[in-house]
């Protein structure tokens, strides 16, 4: 399959001309309109520092059904008798810049440069880009941020920085993202991690078929609270 070169136009080609990597075109921008057409579609943005911007389809999918979250009753324990304190987008731009410094201090490659920082904080002011803290005292000991369209969350990172912090902020967000009437998470990539807590794989078919079924239109879920801009 050949990769596509993306123009002015906020065009996509169809994600299923996406190579068996995945990657499926390159270049274009990360303007507000151009990564809600992306995600509309299952299509993100990842790359490093020193790359275009490169453009994804994966299949299979991982994804999580918020009914289907699974948590050890120890967890459950945990998360129930917990010193840490959540709030919802509270300090959106500490949690993305957390999820990247956490990769480097790491010695792990960020997908988050420079521009993708800018370009989420930019959809977290139009109220499209969400995160989730965890707070140890006035400290944040962990979080995770995404993107919510229709009735879809779309995750994109999470960091800790206390035990079990950034599983207690995803339990937060599953128990919200329910009583709110969201219906799937994505997940992205696969990793034990997320599929020990119930998320499995679809084909990219069977998720393309539920963004069409869960997505309508671009308006904001009112449910989400909101910080000030800045």
């Amino acid at each position: 399959m050949p990769v596509f070169q993306l123009t002015e136009k906020i065009i996509f080609p169809h994600p299923d001309l996406a190579e068996e990597t995945g990657l499926l075109a390159v270049g274009g921008d990360l303007s507000v309109p151009r990564l809600i057409a992306a995600y509309r579609l299952g299509i993100f943005p990842w790359y490093s520092d020193n790359d275009p911007i490169l453009w994804w389809f994966t299949s299979p999918r991982l994804v999580l059904f918020p009914a289907e979250l699974r948590i050890t009753k120890r967890l459950n324990r945990y998360y129930k008798n917990s010193v840490l304190r959540m709030t919802i987008n509270q300090a959106f731009d500490k949690v993305i810049m957390s999820c990247a410094a956490t990769r480097r201090a790491r010695d792990e490659e960020t997908w988050i440069t420079h521009d993708m920082l800018q370009a989420y904080k930019q959809l977290h002011r139009k109220r499209y880009a969400h995160s989730v803290e965890c707070w140890y005292g006035d400290d944040l000991a962990g979080g995770l941020y995404g993107i919510a369209l229709g009735s879809v969350f779309f995750g994109e990172s999470m960091f800790s920085t206390y035990p079990n912090s950034s599983k207690l902020a995803l339990i937060y967000l599953v128990n919200f993202l329910k009583s709110n009437g969201y219906r799937l998470i994505d997940c992205q990539m696969t990793t034990d991690h997320l599929v020990s807590l119930g998320a499995r794989e679809i084909t990219g078919k069977e998720f393309q078929d539920l963004l069409k079924t869960y997505i309508h239109s671009n308006n904001y879920n009112g449910a989400w609270p909101h910080e000030e801009s800045s």
